[in-house]
């Protein structure tokens, strides 16, 4: 039984996917400073699962305990998601994401190296891609960004390419997620933002739980199907897979290899709000507002590699992902920390 170290476990896609390791076969040791998530996550991890995952509480910024974790374990892999990941906060307080997220994550990949742990599977995202030119997006477009939060995905896939160009025997998979929604069909697990959601369905699910007085569409002119923005949203239980297959490419190959994980559609924010109207049974009240500075009009991935060199392929459409959304949302009204 091969042993895998999550960073960042109990959070929303960390906790999915270590959902997925164990039910695959494979033993979990998570990594989780609990900045972002809860102690209980790990016990709704077990009632799904029926393990109780090795936890241990402690932060990247630390070496030492990096260090001890290696050295009490004998880790094959290693899905590294810990970081901090509110874009709008990182253009607030740049510094602490650099510091964080990179100086983080090269005090893991120092721990790896001295472990002799070489296999390592990265939460990158599509804000790498900056504002693309054109869609379908690829992963050999060019590469930008507009945040400090997407610079340190960026920063972060070329120091692991570095790392792979200084030793070959490293394997490396820059994983770049669209627009993860949904939840576990339990409704055990999902995402539980802090504060006011940044992204659209967990706030559109507060709207529906009567939190939130109404949605704010970010402008209705765009050259799309109904004027609203367009992107790429995909299952967090097929993302969760996607890195089973990503791990499972990393075990038989080496090097660095970037993939899309999306669904490769394109859904508007009234197609989504419809989505969820249908899910909840209930109307969703909207204000058109103004378009945000930045805003592209479409962003969808090409998914064509992410299908080739990993076997994978997203399973769940619109209705699936906003069902399972608000099955998460209605039985935890108040997110994971605070359910009954």
């Amino acid at each position: 039984m091969k042993t895998i170290l999550v960073t960042g476990g109990t959070g929303y896609i960390g906790s999915h996917t270590t959902v997925e390791l164990i039910q695959a076969g494979y033993q979990v040791i998570i990594l989780d400073n609990l900045y972002n998530s809860s102690r209980e996550v790990l016990k709704r991890i077990q009632a799904i699962t029926g393990v109780l995952p090795k936890f241990y509480e402690k932060d990247l910024l630390d070496p030492a305990a990096l260090q001890m974790v290696f050295k009490e374990n004998a880790i094959d892999a290693v899905i590294h998601f810990a970081g901090y990941k509110a874009v709008g906060e990182s253009v607030e307080i740049p510094l602490t994401y650099y510091q964080n997220n990179i100086a983080g994550s090269l005090n893991l990949y120092e721990a790896m190296k001295e472990a002799g742990c070489r296999k390592l599977v990265f939460s990158s995202s599509a804000t790498v891609y900056g504002n693309p030119q054109s869609v379908p997006i690829r992963e050999d477009f060019p590469l930008s960004t507009t945040n400090p939060y997407g610079t340190t995905k960026l920063f972060n896939e070329r120091i692991l390419e570095d790392l792979c160009i200084s030793d070959p025997s490293w394997s490396v998979l820059l994983l770049r997620y669209f627009n993860p929604i949904g939840a576990h069909p339990s409704g055990l697990i999902g995402e539980t933002p802090n504060g006011i959601p940044n992204n659209l369905v967990p706030y559109i699910a507060q709207v529906a739980t009567g939190k939130r007085e109404f949605l704010r569409v970010w402008g209705n002119d765009y050259d799309t199907v109904d004027g609203t923005g367009v992107r790429d949203y995909i299952h967090v239980v097929d993302l969760a897979q996607g890195h089973l297959k990503a791990l499972e490419y990393a075990f038989s190959h080496t090097g660095a290899e970037t993939v899309n994980l999306g669904t490769g559609n394109g859904y508007s924010v009234l197609q989504v709000k419809n989505a969820f109207e249908k899910a909840c049974g209930k109307e969703i009240p909207y204000q058109i507002m103004e378009r945000r500075p930045g805003d592209i009009a479409i962003c969808y991935a090409d998914t064509a590699k992410a299908k080739k060199l990993l076997g994978w392929n997203a399973r769940y459409g619109i209705d699936e992902m906003c069902r399972d959304s608000w099955n998460f949302q209605s039985k935890n009204p108040n997110g994971i920390e605070k359910a009954q």
